[in-house]
This record gives structure tokens, C-alpha cells and sequence, in this order.
């Protein structure tokens, strides 16, 4: 199954409910909820994008804010769930801290699915991360993907060989990130530890535009030069309106599109950068994943 692309809408009886994952969706919620209103339904929205609490938007004029809908990541795909919510790391650019915490929220009955999206796998309790494999394997379903991934401080070993029959039986990718310069360390580690794994299957996030473009594009050649893939994800503000890279430093929009596209259409097996056209023809593809916040 697919994701929606960052708004959910369902009905149950004469309540509709919406779930907003990106600020950017705002404008078409509201759309959706004045017309439901129309209808003469109760409206109910809530989500990510309506969490930051500097986001005024009208959609609070037609609907009710900020209500929890459990397993709403579903109406988002069927195919996904969570095990945990919030994450210990507490990035400045990511909202999961500041919205699900940085104490892990267990979740031992979670719904067994095919998609998991815990934010940071490998630093869950050792024995909680058993318990989620067991329920996998009990439920005999394949784990296609940890769509949010591992962290490479808490990846080590350990990690590895206890999460790698689920992750290579499911065929998905190994997924990390490689958000600053700082993290190089880790990153180097965990990619020597995964030299084994096919290259398709080892993906890394690497996040340009919070750093200079020459330590960015640093981090994109030294994940190539470890056999992996990188899939690049430009800066963008928590609540950007519009779904466009924010450059910073000394980037500008056009140069943070042009690097996502020579990195997630896969020209640098091609040619480095510095030879890539955006007006030739062929041109990878531009699909812009809105899930991950990724072109693709």
C-alpha cells in the first residue's frame, strides 16, 4: 500500500476526522473541513502539523484541534504502525522531541503491519526491541521496511545481528541517517559494519542545506564511497507552508533541488555533481516522496 501523501481523512458516524502530517497540508485540510462542515458534520483534525504551536491557521475555526485518534498512522497507509513513540536524541531540526518526548513510549500491543515507523529503533530497550521481532515472527509477517530506521550512535552489534534476519528477510533497506559532519564517527562505524549487505538495500539519509554545501556534499561522496545509497532530504523549516527546501548557508533553492535529484535519481553512478544538467533529457526522475520529505 501506499501513503496518502500527508493528509488523512475518514469518517466514523457523523464525525470526519483529519490527520495533518505537514504544515503544508494545512490550506487543503481546511478546504476539506469547510466542506464537511457544509455537510453538516462534526469536524475533528489533529497531527504533526497542527502540534507546532506557532502554526495559526483557520483550520482551528472549522474544526476541533489537537484530539488523539489512536492508530491514525494508519489511515496514513494500512500497512504501517508504530511499536514506540518519541525519541532520546533530540535533533533541532526534528519535531518528533518535542512532540512524542525524548522518554520512549512503549507500545506492546501495537498492530503487527508490514511498515514500522519508530524513530529510532536501535535505541529502544534491548529487550523491547526482542519483543517486537517475537511479535513479528509470531504474526508471521515480513517487516518490509523500518521506515524510519536506526540511529548509528546506539547501532552497534548487538543491534545488527538481532535485527538482521527480520530486516533481510523482509528484503528493505537497512535505513540511517547522516544528518551533520559530527556524525561521522558513528556513521563510518555502522557503514563498515553493513559492508556485507547489498548496496541497494543500505540507505542513508543524508540532510543538506543545515550545513555548508561543501561539508554536505562531503557527507553524500563518503556514503558513496561506503557502498551505500544516499537519499538525500534538503533542509526545510518545521512549518514551511509550502513544500520547499529553505536554503541556508550558502544554498540557494535551485542548488538544493538540483543535489536531491542527482542523488535520489542515482546519476552519481553516472557522474559526480559538477557534470550534472538538469535540462538534459534524461534527467532522473523528480517525484517528490511526501512522507519522507524526499525527491525520489
Amino acid at each position: 500500500m501506499s501513503w496518502v501523501g500527508g493528509l488523512a481523512e475518514w469518517e466514523e458516524g457523523n464525525t470526519t476526522y483529519l490527520s495533518v502530517a505537514f504544515t503544508w497540508k494545512l490550506d487543503e485540510a481546511y478546504t476539506r473541513a469547510v466542506f464537511a462542515r457544509s455537510q453538516g458534520r462534526r469536524v475533528v483534525a489533529g497531527g504533526p502539523a497542527l502540534f507546532l504551536t506557532k502554526m495559526q491557521h483557520q483550520l482551528a475555526d472549522v474544526a476541533e484541534i489537537g484530539a488523539h485518534h489512536p492508530d491514525a498512522i494508519a489511515r496514513h497507509n494500512p500497512d504501517a504502525t508504530f511499536a514506540s513513540r518519541g525519541c532520546p536524541v533530540g535533533c533541532w531540526f526534528c519535531i518528533v522531541p518535542a512532540m512524542e518526548g525524548r522518554n520512549f513510549t512503549l507500545l506492546p500491543d501495537f498492530p503487527v503491519r508490514p511498515i514500522l515507523c519508530d524513530n529510532n529503533l536501535s535505541a529502544l530497550p534491548a529487550e523491547y526491541q526482542d519483543h517486537i521481532i517475537a511479535r513479528y515472527q509470531a504474526a508471521r509477517v515480513t517487516l518490509k521496511d523500518a521506515n524510519s530506521g536506526f540511529e548509528p550512535i546506539t547501532f552497534d552489534r548487538e543491534v545488527y545481528e538481532r535485527w538482521k534476519p527480520l530486516v533481510n528477510a523482509g528484503k528493505g533497506p537497512w535505513r540511517f541517517a547522516y544528518d551533520e559532519t559530527g556524525e561521522g564517527k558513528d556513521v563510518r562505524r555502522v557503514m563498515k559494519m553493513l559492508s556485507g549487505e547489498p548496496q541497494k538495500r543500505k540507505r542513508v539519509y543524508v540532510l543538506i542545506g543545515n550545513e555548508p554545501f561543501a561539508e554536505s556534499m562531503a557527507r553524500i561522496q563518503e556514503v558513496i564511497d561506503h557502498g551505500c545509497e544516499p537519499h538525500v532530504q534538503p533542509y526545510m523549516k518545521l512549518n514551511a507552508r509550502k513544500r520547499t527546501p529553505h536554503p541556508r548557508h550558502d544554498w540557494n533553492h535551485q542548488l538544493l533541488v538540483d543535489v536531491a535529484r542527482w542523488a535520489n535519481g542515482w546519476v552519481w553512478k553516472k557522474a559526480p555533481f559538477a557534470d550534472y544538467k538538469r535540462s538534459r533529457r534524461t534527467r532522473p526522475r523528480d517525484h517528490y516522496d511526501s512522507q519522507q520529505g524526499l525527491f525520489v
